[in-house]
């Protein structure tokens, strides 16, 4: 099964970093969902929640703002100004 690598980063601090297989998360032209092979893109992040599925099926949940996310060869890469677990 085909997975992504994901890194959420604040700031000052890594958040969360592993493999997943899907990425929700709000942007600020509406909800974008990443699956293994989305296409390339580099958007600007809305205030509100990220949502990483990890290989285990379990949700990890991620307050983020002011920032973006990235997507290129199945790595996301969120950068936050302010980021934290939810």
């Amino acid at each position: 099964m085909a997975e992504l690598t994901v890194s959420v980063v604040s700031a000052d601090a890594e958040v969360w970093t592993g493999p997943a297989t899907q990425v929700s998360a709000r942007t600020t032209e509406g909800e974008i969902g990443i699956l293994p092979g989305h296409e390339p893109i580099l958007a600007i992040l809305g205030a509100g929640e990220v949502r990483v599925k990890g290989t285990d099926g379990v949700w990890i949940k991620a307050d983020a703002a002011d920032g973006f996310l990235s997507v290129e060869n199945d790595t996301v890469t969120i950068v936050a100004r302010h980021a934290a677990l939810a």
